[in-house]
């Protein structure tokens, strides 16, 4: 029989558990209310239960009192410094149930979880979110979690009157299938997370500055937004059911020409240039990206070469990340039959090499989970070639080990007799990639700098 262990930290006085939670930031907090019920009285002096008839909550009239119920919630805590929570109790079948939590932070943020519905079949859903009144006017930043159709339309009227809205996060939104966000003014950040039945996101919010995606491939359309900065297309999860439209996918990237941080997946830059996308015919450069990052499960010749012809049009670009995730899905990009393709598909790597154009603001790379050598090998020597004002590369290791990284001729290899490193040939050149563990790098040599 093993010993059940003590609950050490529940069973602390409340005033020193309310000092915990208060030092947790308020996304954990909420977690953490969620799973312990004996955490629950903590986040505040107080709690009120709202009942309604879950399959009636579409009806307009329930919609109506549970709006009412929530906007005087807020009401009562808009001015209060501590977190305040208002708990949703269904009435669904005979049984009550608890079926969400709100929870108002005291800087405008509002969170609604409905992790703990207990729901059988997901059926799919869309939200239409368009703001109307300012009846929610303290709310700035929302986070909804785990929104079902039967919460829809809760989420529909609770956006409805956030007119202000600055920040908006959805996650683990299962049976969610489209989303259209309308003429949106206030709306600057908006993240999307692990909604796996996604089919389209539509944004018309004019003043939207950054928009985060992770998930499955999917339709992405950006409506007169002209002041994005920071985009993230991390598709971790595949290609999904969705199916592969290049017209919209060059609309999508003809719209991020602007932005100045770019996050994407590999192997979609992979998959443009074997579906006929020729970057350097698009009629626009990214002129002003200054830092982008690649994310993909493994680094393939295809995958090196198709980044290569994207480098071509990128031409200010100044940090660069390349990380191997291995949490994320691999994706076989299939070749679409086309007149036309980069000609990397029919050309050899010295080809590509040769007609790589180069990246003279390039100062800063980071290679991030590297396993094997020949990952390695496939992207530095491709890098190193392109950014010849290179200041400093890094190559960090799927168990977070650290080297910096060089290019040395092999008549210079008597200046690292005395350290540490690694050894990497080029194939047919007298040059070498040194590796040197990060903790013996204490001064930069000639040798050293020589990219």
């Amino acid at each position: 029989m093993v010993e059940e262990r003590p609950d050490l930290i529940s069973n602390l006085p409340e005033e020193i558990l309310q000092l915990i939670i208060s030092m947790i930031p308020f996304k954990e907090a909420i977690q953490k209310i969620m799973v312990s019920t004996a955490w629950r009285s903590l986040m505040n002096p107080f709690q009120e239960n709202l009942e309604f008839d879950l399959i009636q909550s579409t009806n307009l009239e329930s919609r109506e009192k549970i709006m009412k119920s929530i906007g005087s919630f807020l009401k009562s805590c808009q001015n209060s410094p501590q977190t305040l929570k208002l708990y949703l109790q269904s009435t669904l079948g005979n049984n009550d149930q608890l079926f969400g939590i709100c929870a108002k932070g005291s800087h405008g943020e509002f969170h609604l979880d409905f992790s703990l519905q207990k729901e059988q079949v997901p059926c799919n859903f869309d939200l239409i979110l368009e703001p109307e009144c300012s009846s929610f006017s303290s709310i700035r930043r929302l986070y909804l979690r785990s929104v079902s159709h039967f919460a829809g339309s809760l989420v529909v009227d609770l956006f409805a009157g956030c007119q202000f809205l600055e920040t908006l996060k959805l996650e683990k939104c299962i049976g969610l299938q489209n989303i259209d966000i309308r003429s949106h003014s206030h709306l600057k950040n908006l993240v999307i997370v692990d909604c796996p039945n996604i089919i389209s996101v539509t944004i018309s919010a004019p003043n939207l500055e950054s928009f985060s995606y992770q998930g499955v491939l999917t339709s992405i359309r950006l409506n007169y937004i002209q002041h994005l900065v920071d985009f993230t297309l991390n598709l971790k999860d595949g290609l999904g059911h969705n199916s592969f439209d290049c017209e919209d996918v060059i609309s999508l990237v003809t719209s991020l020409k602007d932005v100045e941080n770019l996050t994407i997946s590999g192997w979609f830059i992979e998959l443009l240039c074997s579906a006929g996308v020729i970057f350097e015919r698009l009629g626009f450069q990214f002129d002003k990206l200054k830092e982008l990052c690649i994310i993909d499960p493994k680094i393939s010749r295809k995958m090196r070469d198709s980044f290569a012809c994207f480098l071509n049009i990128t031409p200010f670009l100044e940090k660069l990340f390349v990380e191997v995730d291995e949490k994320s899905r691999p994706v076989e990009c299939p070749f679409i039959h086309q007149h036309w393709h980069e000609p990397h598909l029919w050309m050899d790597y010295a080809t590509v090499k040769c007609n790589a154009s180069q990246l003279k603001y390039l100062k800063f790379i980071k290679l991030i989970g590297f396993k094997s050598e020949s990952e390695q090998i496939l992207l530095m020597d491709l890098l190193l070639h392109k950014a010849v004002n290179l200041k400093q590369m890094i190559l960090t290791s799927s168990e977070n080990d650290s080297w910096m990284v060089a290019r040395i001729p092999q008549s210079q290899l008597k200046y690292y007799s005395k350290r540490r490193y690694t050894i990497i040939s080029c194939p047919n050149t007298d040059v070498f990639i040194v590796l040197i563990e990060a903790k013996d790098v204490t001064y930069k040599s000639k040798a050293y700098m020589q990219y």
